[in-house]
């Protein structure tokens, strides 16, 4: 199955967050001058999983929340994923999430 153009371009930005960081579908769609789009990131991050290489764990929604986790092979993969990158995970949110914040807009050159 062929991706958007928009797809790809969320993946590149996906495949740039660091490890033990986290970013959020609304800061993507920002980064990619389409500030509305961020549920439009969300179905790219859902399309992502048959794609190798794409860290889709490392995006949650606006408040640290995993609203994606449901799109992993078992609900709790995405936290384990997290962890094993060192990121403390309490009730399905990212602890220390505005510490853990990865902004592309601020970290990468337009």
């Amino acid at each position: 199955m062929q991706q958007s153009d928009f797809f790809q371009s969320v993946f590149q930005v996906v495949k740039l967050i660091p490890k033990g960081r986290v970013t959020s579908y609304g800061a993507i769609a920002a980064y990619l001058g389409t500030k509305k789009s961020s549920r439009t990131v969300g179905y790219a991050m859902n399309a992502s999983h048959a794609i190798p290489g794409i860290p889709a764990h490392r995006v949650v929604n606006r408040n640290g929340m995993l609203t994606g986790k449901m799109h992993f092979d078992t609900p709790y993969r995405m936290q384990e994923l997290l962890e094993l990158e060192g990121i403390k995970v309490e009730k399905d949110v990212v602890v220390e999430f505005k510490e853990l914040f990865w902004d592309p807009t601020l970290e990468l050159e337009l």
